[in-house]
């Protein structure tokens, strides 16, 4: 099972992320990868394609459920943004090796001649305290499905399967826009646009609840989105991994009655 997953700098759309495709570098425990510019005859395995990055800048190390990342420059430190956090980012200082990163979603940003550039990775595996378990009491318990209630995408999944929640005889779902309206009342959703809604479901499914979604012959795109919903609802309820207690996280429906004209 993979501790981390890599998304490289690709040529996507401004504001397009996904977690799926072959571009994905996946890593388990004790595995390594190095970026940077690359060598001759010899690449690396995330390519930095900037005449300001080193041609090997650093590496990435798994952990068991984290990952560590040294940086190989002799005067430049590298940052590694939160991305779920509202500004949150550490700072990996030049020659450090191995530093440990705790973040869930993270951004790697290093200075380049075009001004930053930057690359993707994600902790799926993290580990949460089992309630029901005690300190000498063997091996833990790995979930296998270890979701934060406190990420984004905890709330995207809450959104989605708030119509079964409320009425189990609802088989409609919310779309990514409605989703992404839903979420928007809250502070940390402000900005929340129908393609982050995706990117979030996309995590989700392959990241999180490693769903086997294949392409259905003759399915169109809008087709498989909706399947794919429809898939991640049904396990997260099957298995009580949102349960009706979530729904206080979801902004209130509740709107302000209009007061009287006096006369």
């Amino acid at each position: 099972m993979e501790t981390i997953i890599v998304q490289p700098p690709g040529p996507s759309r401004p504001g397009e992320v996904t977690v799926s495709g072959p571009e994905l570098l996946r890593m388990g425990p004790g595995d390594v990868a190095d970026f940077g510019r690359g060598l001759p005859g010899r690449n690396v395995a995330i390519v930095l394609p900037d005449p300001g990055i080193s041609r090997r800048a650093g590496r990435l190390e798994a952990a068991e459920d984290y990952w560590r990342l040294s940086n190989f420059s002799r005067d430049t430190a590298y940052a590694v943004e939160n991305l779920e956090g509202a500004g949150e980012y550490i700072t990996v200082a030049p020659g450090r090796l191995g530093a440990p990163v705790p973040f869930e979603f993270s951004r790697v940003v290093l200075p380049a001649l075009s001004g930053t550039v930057d690359f993707k990775v994600f902790a799926p595996q993290h580990a949460y305290l089992d309630e029901q378990s005690s300190p000498g009491a063997g091996e833990l318990t790995v979930h296998p499905y270890a979701l934060d209630a406190t990420a984004k995408y905890f709330l995207v999944l809450v959104a989605l399967c708030e119509p079964r929640l409320r009425d189990p005889s609802d088989g409609a779902l919310p779309g990514a826009g409605d989703i992404a309206e839903r979420l928007r009342p809250l502070e940390s959703c402000r900005g929340l646009t129908r393609s982050a809604v995706n990117y979030h479901i996309d995590y989700l499914a392959f990241a999180k609840l490693r769903l086997d979604v294949g392409d259905e012959p003759g399915a169109d795109g809008n087709a498989r989105t909706g399947a794919k919903r429809a898939r991640l609802a049904s396990l997260a309820l099957r298995f009580g991994l949102v349960r009706e207690e979530h729904l206080t996280l979801l902004p209130s429906r509740r709107r302000p009655v209009p007061q009287e004209s006096g006369a």
